[in-house]
């Protein structure tokens, strides 16, 4: 990728809407990929609520798993989210070893095209640290995936409360 932009924080803290306000930024007619595996109801009203904030501007692509397949080049993208992302590979893994390549794999070969790529996280692991082992396995995962993406990433940005603090420029 010619960019990389991370965007990170906790849930609602407006990592998505900033990202989507920075893409509009860059590019009259930028990507969205949404990474979501739609589990329930609940969720599906979540998907929709952020389908109708964008406008007919974006061009959607939904994709679980392999963002190398989708064809980037040239383009402003928002990826949303590596926390749902890697939730995918972890769901069908079950071993956060395995996940954490597969998932550093499809990255590093997402960023060989030419494009700015905004790439939205969560921040998981910044409480207290939870006493299911699943959940403790998952936010060891995203942390690392984070990090990778971080040490790749032109730029990281935390999202606090609705306001954007530049963390790497």
């Amino acid at each position: 990728m010619k960019k990389i932009i991370l965007v990170t924080g906790g849930q609602r803290s407006g990592k998505s809407r900033y990202a989507e306000q920075l893409a509009l930024a860059l590019a009259a007619r930028p990507v969205y990929v949404a990474t979501a595996h739609v589990w329930d109801e609940e969720f599906r009203q979540r998907v929709i609520a952020h389908q109708q904030r964008r406008g007919p501007e974006w061009e959607n692509r939904e994709e679980e798993k392999w963002l190398s397949r989708l064809d980037l080049s040239g383009r402003v993208a928002v990826v949303d989210c590596l926390t749902l992302w890697a939730t995918n590979f972890f769901y069908e893994m079950q071993d956060v070893d395995e996940a954490l390549k597969g998932l550093q794999s499809e990255f590093d070969k997402l960023c060989q095209q030419e494009g700015t790529l905004i790439v939205v996280t969560n921040e998981i692991g910044s409480g207290g640290v939870s006493e299911n082992r699943v959940q403790r396995r998952f936010t060891d995962l995203l942390g690392w995936l984070n990090q990778y993406v971080a040490a790749r990433a032109d730029e990281v940005v935390l999202m606090v409360s609705g306001i954007p603090v530049v963390i790497k420029k």
